[in-house]
């Protein structure tokens, strides 16, 4: 079946996509019809996602910053265009008080949520997107706008991934679009702390009544991704199960 969204011959470069969100959309991508660049630092998950969508793939962490840009040559060695950027890598270290924070580790929290998007898209445009238009999805979280505990790193490069969206969306258009999606909690590794002691609790408190899939935000990244989305940029899009209005909800 042709799929609406109409990704047949476009070319996608997608961070952290050994497991979880991720791989959910280097296969949402691929079952529309894209060719994908896949990197994660999982090299042995990395090997298997890459065989099972027979995609191209390099292993590392896009906190080191010559990653970006081998990551981009591998994608136009291998497919001759980058059409789609998904900035999905992420950490959630430092985790516990401010106060307490490692410096060094906070440095890294920023290189990989920040920085690190900001040098694949430099490359990117340099490489194809200047020319050729494209678009960008960069991967925030619902907990970008407010505070809470243990994840003040997180969030404060989160918020600023956010702010990066919007200034590379007015600065890049109108040949390149870029937009983010906003998860609320998902089950995946990274939140499994989350999560897993209490699943039922918290899925109750929802107005949607479960915990998202990371099939439930690759839609929404592939939305973006795709022509469906073309008088879209600068935008955030919240994908969280009802999270901001729970205070509504009586279950």
């Amino acid at each position: 079946m042709t799929s609406p969204y109409g990704l047949k011959g476009r070319v996608a470069i997608i961070t952290g996509a050994s497991r979880g969100i991720g791989l959910a959309v280097a296969e949402a991508l691929v079952a529309a019809g894209a060719r994908v660049c896949l990197t994660a630092r999982d090299a042995d998950g990395l090997d298997r996602a890459a065989a099972e969508l027979d995609a191209v793939a390099i292993a590392g962490t896009v906190a080191d910053p010559a990653h970006p840009r081998r990551l981009t040559e591998l994608a136009m060695d291998a497919y001759g265009r980058i059409d789609i950027v998904v900035n999905n890598a992420a950490t959630n270290q430092p985790y516990g008080p401010l106060m307490d924070a490692d410096p060094e580790m906070w440095r890294e929290a920023f290189a990989v949520n920040v920085e690190a998007p900001l040098r694949l898209v430099q490359h990117a445009w340099r490489s194809w997107m200047r020319e050729h238009g494209g678009s960008v999805v960069n991967i925030c979280t619902e907990g970008a706008t407010h505070v809470g505990p243990n994840l003040g790193a997180y969030g404060t490069s989160k918020a600023a991934l956010l702010h990066l969206t919007r200034q590379l969306a007015g600065e890049l258009g109108p040949g390149v679009r870029v937009n983010s999606v906003s998860p609320g909690l998902v089950r995946t590794e990274m939140a499994r702390f989350v999560w897993e002691p209490a699943e039922e609790e918290v899925a109750a408190g929802l107005p949607l009544g479960r915990i998202g899939e990371p099939e439930d935000v690759a839609q929404a990244v592939l939305w973006l991704a795709s022509d469906a989305a073309k008088w879209m940029t600068g935008a955030d899009l919240l994908v969280d199960g009802g999270t901001r209005v729970r205070a509504a909800h009586a279950p």
